[in-house]
């Protein structure tokens, strides 16, 4: 595992024999972003009776009405294509793999950022949570983690928090875990993404582990949330940050993103460096 990039692997997804008409997926929309009909026709410019003909079918929009209806929705750019197919019209936004030739100076982007962090952990994700790359850093934290969450696509949140992943090496776990949920959350309210909403069911299955530690109600931990992980070394301590591509107009960009690992103090980084200089070549 290292800096090169890999094209995610993409889910299959279980479809209906008939696609949901387009009047169907906007309604959906609106209420998903909890907007009523007049809220939305007035954020459109249209009129309220004209949104309502839309939603029913008996008025076919125009291919610059369902990006405009898309744009103050909010929808991800993968689901505009799948607006723009149900209305009757050619996807706008391309999807292509990271190996592409037209997305070199992004694929170029990606490994910089994740070589140029070392020695720090960092990795690269898709909209599943599927490891798309990492740096040198980030197997020697994956010691004694199960083959099978290891095969592709490996997921990380299900690699953070399985029993037999490294769950039980994680110092402040229910922090972890409860800081882990909230951001699914807010991916799953953004994107509406059912497959990201069974995910999290599953990861909430996970037992905790015996000994993990106890958070307390109203408790705050700072800042930003640490994360704690126990190795030979002794604990180490991390801060995170994420890097998404602004305004980008792939599928596959907008749905990337970069999760640098920071130490928290000296001894992580002290830590790291030693482990990281032991490493070959």
């Amino acid at each position: 595992m290292n800096a090169s990039v890999h094209s995610p692997t993409r889910p299959v997804r279980s479809g209906n024999a008939t696609p949901q008409p387009f009047g169907e997926r906007l309604r959906h929309w609106r209420q998903h972003r909890r907007l009523s009909q007049l809220d939305l026709a007035s954020d459109a410019d249209i009129s309220t009776r004209h949104l309502s003909f839309v939603e029913t079918g008996r008025s076919v929009p125009s291919r610059e009405m369902v990006l405009r209806l898309s744009e103050r929705l909010d929808i991800p750019l993968r689901e505009r294509n799948t607006l723009l197919t149900a209305a009757g019209y050619a996807p706008m936004y391309r999807e292509r793999a990271l190996s592409d030739p037209a997305l070199s100076a992004a694929r170029q982007a990606v490994e910089l950022i994740l070589k140029s962090h070392e020695p720090y952990p960092a990795l690269a994700i898709d909209r599943h949570w599927n490891l798309v790359a990492a740096n040198s850093a980030v197997p020697h934290l994956l010691a004694g983690v199960d083959a099978s969450l290891l095969q592709a696509p490996m997921n990380v949140l299900r690699l953070s928090l399985h029993p037999l992943g490294l769950a039980t090496k994680i110092a402040n776990l229910l922090q972890w875990r409860t800081h882990l949920f909230e951001r699914l959350r807010q991916q799953i309210a953004a994107t509406a993404d059912p497959i990201l909403a069974e995910l999290l069911k599953e990861l909430q299955a996970y037992p905790v582990p015996e000994g993990a530690d106890l958070l307390l109600e109203g408790e705050h931990p700072g800042v930003v949330m640490p994360f704690n992980y126990r190795t030979p070394a002794g604990v180490l301590s991390f801060i995170s940050t994420v890097t998404i591509f602004g305004t980008p107009s792939d599928v596959t960009l907008q749905e990337l993103a970069m999760e640098t690992f920071f130490p928290a103090d000296d001894f992580t980084r002290q830590a790291l460096q030693a482990m990281m200089s032991q490493t070959p070549g």
